[in-house]
């Protein structure tokens, strides 16, 4: 989980200090004051339509849950991401304009996320989230599914290690993880509540929220952040401002269910894995003789933060691709070598 640490900036210059004789300061050292449209236009927010190609709310029958899922490509297996939390489907937006070249991708906003609606939003407990996972896979797909790439970032990649541990959808042929260790997502769960409360709650416009999510260093990649911080806020009428849209820090109750025991999970799926760190000192004890032997393959990658998939989403999208080609997975599983032309560069 990311709070989305939202540092507070420098206060722009006063009116009295504007208004400040020549003799009090040298004028020509000043730096000429952004202009308040250009800022607008730079943080102005994106549409989601020149990355997917559509969306989709997709109804869960027998309950009042529906879930909002963006998708992208025609061909090669289903690229299925999971947000983090406090995110949405559109945390993969950048991303997808380049795997849906070789592959589909379907990404999802969770429970409490984006514009997904259900009858408990701030129900985020492990068990319920991967209950909606599978049942938005069901509803989309049936009882014969294509071959599927979990793909999970934070606490949507504690829920996509989890729906693969169940061996429930067999059509599951590989696993991505991204920037989520159980060992220092524990031990940073202590910190959470204090970052939450202390991080900004409301802002003036869209562009505000947009600004301070790329000047306090959440997201490192501003077209990004155009595109997927508008999905994660909500209008507050009482007071006139937006504010964020999933109450995080309601959903303490949870957070451990995240994590205990994630890397024995990770490592028990009988798929291929890939870990995506933004690290190299993260690994804890049982991810570590894990790799040692072999049971997955791990990728730091350098210059970003804890959002991968946005700060560098065509290399990000790389990893995936080349996962996919590596392990040979076709759109309706593993491909005999040399028969898919997707898989060709």
């Amino acid at each position: 989980m990311d709070p989305n640490d939202l540092s507070s900036l420098p206060e722009e210059i006063s009116e009295e200090e504007e208004a400040a004789p020549s003799s009090a300061f040298d004028q020509s050292s000043i730096p000429p004051r952004p202009d308040p449209q250009n800022l607008r236009e730079k943080y102005s927010p994106l549409d989601w339509a020149g990355y997917f190609d559509k969306e989709e709310d997709i109804k869960i029958p027998e309950s009042n849950n529906v879930f909002h899922v963006y998708l992208a490509g025609s061909e090669g297996p289903v690229v299925f991401c999971l947000h983090g939390g406090g995110y949405s489907g559109l945390s993969f937006a950048l991303t997808t304009r380049k795997i849906k070249e070789r592959a589909r991708v379907v990404a999802m906003d969770l429970r409490g996320h984006g514009k997904s609606s259900t009858d408990n939003d701030v129900d985020l407990s492990i068990d319920t989230l991967c209950n909606d996972v599978l049942a938005v896979l069901k509803a989309m797909y049936g009882d014969s599914p294509p071959a599927i790439i979990l793909v999970g970032h934070s606490m949507g990649g504690s829920v996509a290690v989890h729906v693969a541990a169940r061996k429930v959808v067999r059509s599951v042929a590989g696993l991505v993880v991204v920037d989520v260790v159980e060992g220092t997502a524990l031990a940073s769960l202590i910190h959470m509540q204090k970052i939450l409360s202390n991080r900004m709650q409301h802002f003036p416009t869209i562009e505000k929220a947009i600004e301070r999510s790329v000047r306090g260093g959440s997201l490192r990649n501003i077209e990004s952040a155009r595109l997927s911080i508008p999905s994660t806020l909500k209008f507050d009428d009482s007071k006139k401002c937006y504010t964020y849209r999933t109450p995080l820090e309601e959903t303490e109750s949870y957070w451990r269910g995240w994590y205990e025991g994630l890397s024995e999970k990770f490592l028990s799926c009988p798929v291929p894995k890939l870990l995506l760190l933004a690290g190299t000192d993260r690994l804890d004890r049982p991810l570590t003789i894990g790799q040692m032997q072999g049971k997955f393959q791990l990728v730091p990658v350098r210059g970003t933060g804890h959002a991968i998939q946005e700060d560098v989403p065509e290399e990000f999208a790389e990893y995936v691709l080349n996962f996919i080609s590596h392990n040979r997975i076709g759109p309706n599983g593993v491909e005999i070598p040399g028969l898919s032309k997707w898989t060709k560069k």
